[in-house]
Protein backbone atom coordinates (compact mmCIF):
# COMPACT_ATOMS: atom_id res chain seq x y z
CA UNK A 1 0.00 0.00 0.00
CA UNK A 2 1.75 3.42 -1.26
CA UNK A 3 0.36 6.65 0.57
CA UNK A 4 0.30 8.17 -2.72
CA UNK A 5 0.76 6.62 -6.86
CA UNK A 6 1.53 10.19 -8.86
CA UNK A 7 0.83 9.13 -12.79
CA UNK A 8 3.57 10.87 -14.96
CA UNK A 9 7.18 11.77 -14.51
CA UNK A 10 7.25 14.99 -16.00
CA UNK A 11 7.74 18.79 -13.77
CA UNK A 12 4.32 18.16 -12.15
CA UNK A 13 4.40 14.73 -11.66
CA UNK A 14 8.19 14.56 -10.28
CA UNK A 15 8.04 17.73 -8.09
CA UNK A 16 4.78 16.11 -6.96
CA UNK A 17 6.86 12.99 -5.89
CA UNK A 18 9.87 15.48 -4.13
CA UNK A 19 6.87 17.22 -2.11
CA UNK A 20 5.30 13.91 -1.11
CA UNK A 21 8.69 12.73 0.00
CA UNK A 22 9.71 15.12 2.00
CA UNK A 23 6.49 14.76 3.93
CA UNK A 24 7.50 11.36 4.34
CA UNK A 25 4.85 9.57 2.55
CA UNK A 26 5.16 6.70 0.52
CA UNK A 27 5.20 7.65 -3.12
CA UNK A 28 5.39 5.66 -6.22
CA UNK A 29 5.93 7.41 -9.47
CA UNK A 30 4.04 5.89 -12.95
CA UNK A 31 5.20 6.51 -16.49
CA UNK A 32 5.04 5.27 -19.71
CA UNK A 33 7.80 6.47 -21.27
CA UNK A 34 10.53 8.36 -20.02
CA UNK A 35 10.98 10.73 -17.31
CA UNK A 36 10.77 14.68 -18.21
CA UNK A 37 7.88 14.75 -20.32
CA UNK A 38 7.68 17.18 -23.32
CA UNK A 39 10.41 19.69 -21.59
CA UNK A 40 13.21 16.26 -23.09
CA UNK A 41 11.96 17.43 -26.33
CA UNK A 42 13.31 21.08 -25.43
CA UNK A 43 16.74 22.53 -26.73
CA UNK A 44 17.08 25.13 -24.42
CA UNK A 45 15.04 26.88 -21.85
CA UNK A 46 15.89 30.17 -20.61
CA UNK A 47 12.85 31.03 -18.35
CA UNK A 48 12.87 28.44 -16.04
CA UNK A 49 13.82 30.26 -12.89
CA UNK A 50 17.56 30.11 -11.18
CA UNK A 51 18.01 28.63 -14.51
CA UNK A 52 19.18 30.98 -17.38
CA UNK A 53 20.05 28.82 -19.64
CA UNK A 54 19.51 24.88 -19.43
CA UNK A 55 18.14 22.03 -22.09
CA UNK A 56 15.19 20.34 -21.30
CA UNK A 57 17.39 17.07 -21.01
CA UNK A 58 19.58 18.41 -18.21
CA UNK A 59 16.42 19.98 -16.34
CA UNK A 60 14.66 16.55 -16.65
CA UNK A 61 17.58 14.71 -15.18
CA UNK A 62 17.75 17.15 -11.68
CA UNK A 63 14.13 16.54 -11.21
CA UNK A 64 14.52 12.90 -11.51
CA UNK A 65 17.81 12.35 -9.52
CA UNK A 66 15.72 15.05 -6.70
CA UNK A 67 13.19 12.81 -6.88
CA UNK A 68 15.04 9.16 -6.46
CA UNK A 69 17.27 10.72 -4.14
CA UNK A 70 14.74 11.59 -1.87
CA UNK A 71 13.42 7.98 -1.96
CA UNK A 72 10.14 8.74 -4.51
CA UNK A 73 9.88 5.22 -6.28
CA UNK A 74 9.32 5.34 -9.95
CA UNK A 75 8.53 2.80 -12.14
CA UNK A 76 8.16 2.93 -16.16
CA UNK A 77 5.16 1.48 -16.24
CA UNK A 78 2.15 2.53 -18.61
CA UNK A 79 -1.40 3.19 -16.63
CA UNK A 80 -4.13 2.01 -18.27
CA UNK A 81 -7.04 2.73 -15.26
CA UNK A 82 -7.72 4.70 -11.70
CA UNK A 83 -10.38 2.72 -9.76
CA UNK A 84 -11.84 4.20 -7.22
CA UNK A 85 -12.15 2.21 -4.22
CA UNK A 86 -13.41 5.47 -2.17
CA UNK A 87 -10.73 5.19 0.90
CA UNK A 88 -8.27 3.92 -1.22
CA UNK A 89 -7.18 3.98 -5.14
CA UNK A 90 -6.17 1.06 -7.15
CA UNK A 91 -3.80 1.84 -10.36
CA UNK A 92 -3.96 -0.38 -13.30
CA UNK A 93 -0.91 -0.90 -15.52
CA UNK A 94 -0.24 -3.05 -18.45
CA UNK A 95 1.86 -4.90 -16.65
CA UNK A 96 0.65 -4.84 -12.57
CA UNK A 97 -1.81 -2.75 -10.49
CA UNK A 98 -1.17 -0.98 -7.52
CA UNK A 99 -3.00 0.56 -4.43
CA UNK A 100 -2.79 3.97 -2.56
CA UNK A 101 -4.55 6.19 -0.42
CA UNK A 102 -4.72 8.87 -2.78
CA UNK A 103 -3.39 9.78 -6.16
CA UNK A 104 -2.27 12.63 -8.29
CA UNK A 105 -2.68 12.50 -12.00
CA UNK A 106 -0.08 14.36 -13.87
CA UNK A 107 -0.07 12.99 -17.09
CA UNK A 108 0.90 15.95 -19.51
CA UNK A 109 -0.29 16.59 -22.99
CA UNK A 110 -0.15 14.49 -26.02
CA UNK A 111 0.86 15.74 -29.26
CA UNK A 112 -1.78 16.97 -31.49
CA UNK A 113 -2.29 15.35 -35.07
CA UNK A 114 -3.45 16.83 -38.02
CA UNK A 115 -5.78 13.51 -38.98
CA UNK A 116 -4.74 13.11 -42.37
CA UNK A 117 -4.13 10.20 -44.61
CA UNK A 118 -0.75 8.78 -44.72
CA UNK A 119 0.08 11.10 -41.30
CA UNK A 120 0.56 7.46 -39.09
CA UNK A 121 2.19 5.46 -42.04
CA UNK A 122 5.06 8.20 -42.87
CA UNK A 123 5.73 8.76 -39.37
CA UNK A 124 9.27 8.80 -38.50
CA UNK A 125 9.81 8.92 -42.63
CA UNK A 126 9.26 12.06 -43.13
CA UNK A 127 6.49 13.36 -40.75
CA UNK A 128 7.96 14.25 -37.62
CA UNK A 129 6.01 16.29 -34.09
CA UNK A 130 9.62 17.25 -32.61
CA UNK A 131 12.14 19.51 -34.54
CA UNK A 132 15.28 19.25 -31.60
CA UNK A 133 14.51 15.40 -31.87
CA UNK A 134 14.51 14.87 -35.90
CA UNK A 135 15.88 17.71 -36.97
CA UNK A 136 19.20 16.54 -37.80
CA UNK A 137 18.03 13.87 -39.98
CA UNK A 138 17.00 17.48 -42.52
CA UNK A 139 20.28 19.05 -42.73
CA UNK A 140 20.54 21.30 -46.16
CA UNK A 141 17.27 19.61 -47.40
CA UNK A 142 13.41 21.34 -47.77
CA UNK A 143 10.83 21.17 -44.95
CA UNK A 144 7.46 22.32 -43.79
CA UNK A 145 6.18 23.51 -40.16
CA UNK A 146 2.65 23.46 -39.43
CA UNK A 147 1.27 25.41 -37.28
CA UNK A 148 1.13 29.29 -36.09
CA UNK A 149 1.49 29.51 -31.82
CA UNK A 150 4.98 29.81 -30.10
CA UNK A 151 5.80 26.04 -30.10
CA UNK A 152 6.07 25.73 -34.27
CA UNK A 153 7.81 29.47 -34.42
CA UNK A 154 10.36 27.78 -31.72
CA UNK A 155 10.24 24.64 -33.67
CA UNK A 156 10.58 26.70 -37.46
CA UNK A 157 13.70 28.56 -35.80
CA UNK A 158 15.51 25.79 -34.82
CA UNK A 159 15.25 24.32 -38.29
CA UNK A 160 15.61 27.58 -40.18
CA UNK A 161 19.53 26.86 -38.80
CA UNK A 162 19.67 23.52 -40.36
CA UNK A 163 17.43 22.89 -43.21
CA UNK A 164 18.06 24.68 -46.73
CA UNK A 165 14.33 25.71 -47.08
CA UNK A 166 11.88 26.47 -44.97
CA UNK A 167 7.61 26.55 -45.50
CA UNK A 168 5.73 27.90 -42.63
CA UNK A 169 2.17 26.68 -42.97
CA UNK A 170 -0.65 28.89 -40.59
CA UNK A 171 -4.23 28.23 -41.28
CA UNK A 172 -4.61 32.08 -40.72
CA UNK A 173 -3.24 35.44 -41.53
CA UNK A 174 -1.20 36.33 -38.50
CA UNK A 175 0.85 33.96 -36.08
CA UNK A 176 -0.76 33.81 -32.27
CA UNK A 177 2.85 33.22 -31.49
CA UNK A 178 5.67 35.40 -30.07
CA UNK A 179 5.90 38.69 -32.01
CA UNK A 180 10.08 38.11 -31.37
CA UNK A 181 9.67 34.81 -33.33
CA UNK A 182 7.96 35.67 -36.32
CA UNK A 183 10.18 38.88 -36.45
CA UNK A 184 13.29 36.62 -35.89
CA UNK A 185 11.85 34.54 -38.96
CA UNK A 186 11.25 36.94 -41.17
CA UNK A 187 14.55 38.17 -41.20
CA UNK A 188 15.63 34.60 -42.53
CA UNK A 189 16.27 33.77 -45.90
CA UNK A 190 15.40 30.80 -46.19
CA UNK A 191 12.24 30.95 -44.64
CA UNK A 192 8.65 31.26 -46.77
CA UNK A 193 5.76 31.97 -44.46
CA UNK A 194 2.33 30.20 -46.83
CA UNK A 195 -0.50 31.98 -44.12
CA UNK A 196 -3.97 31.71 -44.96
CA UNK A 197 -3.76 27.82 -45.50
CA UNK A 198 -3.90 23.96 -43.93
CA UNK A 199 -1.68 21.04 -44.93
CA UNK A 200 -4.44 18.92 -46.42
CA UNK A 201 -2.59 15.94 -47.93
CA UNK A 202 0.30 14.18 -47.04
CA UNK A 203 1.79 12.20 -50.33
CA UNK A 204 4.54 9.42 -50.18
CA UNK A 205 4.98 5.65 -50.46
CA UNK A 206 7.85 4.70 -48.37
CA UNK A 207 8.86 8.00 -47.17
CA UNK A 208 7.24 11.11 -47.64
CA UNK A 209 7.69 13.39 -50.90
CA UNK A 210 5.20 16.29 -50.91
CA UNK A 211 2.54 17.86 -49.13
CA UNK A 212 -0.51 19.47 -50.41
CA UNK A 213 -1.29 22.31 -49.01
CA UNK A 214 -4.95 24.36 -49.62
CA UNK A 215 -5.42 28.21 -48.60
CA UNK A 216 -8.64 29.67 -47.19
CA UNK A 217 -9.58 30.60 -50.79
CA UNK A 218 -9.82 27.32 -52.07
CA UNK A 219 -6.12 27.37 -54.41
CA UNK A 220 -4.53 23.76 -54.08
CA UNK A 221 -0.34 23.85 -53.76
CA UNK A 222 1.80 21.30 -53.59
CA UNK A 223 4.87 21.96 -51.97
CA UNK A 224 7.95 18.92 -52.87
CA UNK A 225 9.18 18.74 -49.23
CA UNK A 226 11.72 16.25 -47.04
CA UNK A 227 9.75 16.59 -44.10
CA UNK A 228 6.79 17.85 -42.21
CA UNK A 229 6.99 18.96 -38.74
CA UNK A 230 3.66 19.13 -37.15
CA UNK A 231 3.10 21.69 -34.85
CA UNK A 232 -0.57 22.43 -34.31
CA UNK A 233 -0.87 22.21 -30.32
CA UNK A 234 -0.92 19.53 -27.91
CA UNK A 235 -4.01 17.86 -26.23
CA UNK A 236 -4.79 15.85 -22.74
CA UNK A 237 -5.09 12.03 -22.41
CA UNK A 238 -7.51 11.87 -19.52
CA UNK A 239 -10.34 10.08 -20.22
CA UNK A 240 -9.30 6.70 -20.76
CA UNK A 241 -7.89 6.04 -17.21
CA UNK A 242 -10.04 7.97 -15.45
CA UNK A 243 -13.48 8.54 -17.12
CA UNK A 244 -15.30 9.27 -13.82
CA UNK A 245 -13.63 12.46 -13.27
CA UNK A 246 -15.49 16.02 -14.50
CA UNK A 247 -13.73 17.08 -17.54
CA UNK A 248 -14.02 20.03 -19.72
CA UNK A 249 -15.45 20.25 -23.49
CA UNK A 250 -11.23 19.73 -24.06
CA UNK A 251 -10.72 17.03 -22.51
CA UNK A 252 -8.64 18.86 -19.54
CA UNK A 253 -9.52 17.52 -16.22
CA UNK A 254 -11.88 20.34 -14.09
CA UNK A 255 -9.69 21.72 -11.34
CA UNK A 256 -8.55 24.76 -10.09
CA UNK A 257 -5.78 26.00 -8.38
CA UNK A 258 -6.02 24.01 -5.68
CA UNK A 259 -5.54 21.11 -7.97
CA UNK A 260 -8.88 18.92 -6.62
CA UNK A 261 -11.14 16.79 -8.46
CA UNK A 262 -14.55 15.67 -7.63
CA UNK A 263 -13.54 12.74 -6.75
CA UNK A 264 -11.99 12.97 -2.67
CA UNK A 265 -8.59 11.24 -3.13
CA UNK A 266 -7.48 11.98 -6.46
CA UNK A 267 -5.85 15.23 -7.57
CA UNK A 268 -4.32 16.69 -10.87
CA UNK A 269 -1.48 19.05 -11.59
CA UNK A 270 0.27 20.16 -14.56
CA UNK A 271 -0.90 20.90 -18.25
CA UNK A 272 -3.75 18.07 -17.94
CA UNK A 273 -5.87 19.94 -15.62
CA UNK A 274 -8.23 23.18 -16.84
CA UNK A 275 -5.40 26.43 -16.78
CA UNK A 276 -4.84 29.15 -18.70
CA UNK A 277 -0.82 29.22 -18.44
CA UNK A 278 1.00 25.86 -19.31
CA UNK A 279 4.86 26.30 -18.80
CA UNK A 280 7.23 24.62 -16.92
CA UNK A 281 7.14 27.12 -13.97
CA UNK A 282 3.15 26.41 -13.45
CA UNK A 283 3.61 22.33 -13.76
CA UNK A 284 6.15 22.19 -10.68
CA UNK A 285 3.53 24.53 -8.85
CA UNK A 286 1.19 22.34 -9.69
CA UNK A 287 2.76 19.46 -8.38
CA UNK A 288 3.68 21.63 -5.29
CA UNK A 289 0.27 22.07 -4.56
CA UNK A 290 -1.05 19.01 -5.58
CA UNK A 291 1.36 17.13 -3.45
CA UNK A 292 0.94 19.22 -0.09
CA UNK A 293 -3.44 18.64 -0.97
CA UNK A 294 -2.70 15.01 -0.60
CA UNK A 295 -0.52 14.50 2.06
CA UNK A 296 -2.83 16.50 4.19
CA UNK A 297 -5.86 14.28 3.13
CA UNK A 298 -3.34 11.30 3.76
CA UNK A 299 -2.99 12.19 7.14
CA UNK A 300 -6.89 12.61 7.55
CA UNK A 301 -7.55 16.39 6.90
CA UNK A 302 -11.02 16.98 5.38
CA UNK A 303 -11.13 17.30 2.03
CA UNK A 304 -12.76 20.60 1.13
CA UNK A 305 -10.17 22.34 2.77
CA UNK A 306 -7.29 20.39 1.55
Amino acid sequence: MYDIIIVGAGPAGLTAAIYARRASKKTLVLEATTYGGQIINTLDIENYPAEEKITGVELAKKFYNQAKNLGAEIEFEKVVEIVDNGATKIVKTEDDEYEAKAVIIATGTEVRKLGLENEEKLTGRGVSYCATCDGAFYKGKTVAVAGGGSGALYEASYLSNIVEKLYLIHRRDEFRGEDALVRELEEKGNVEFVLGANVTGIIGDDRLEKIEVTKNDGEKLELLVDGLFVAIGREPKNKEIAPFLNFDDAGYIDAGEDCKTNVEGIFVAGDNRTKSTRQIVTATADGAIAASAAVRFVNGGYYANA
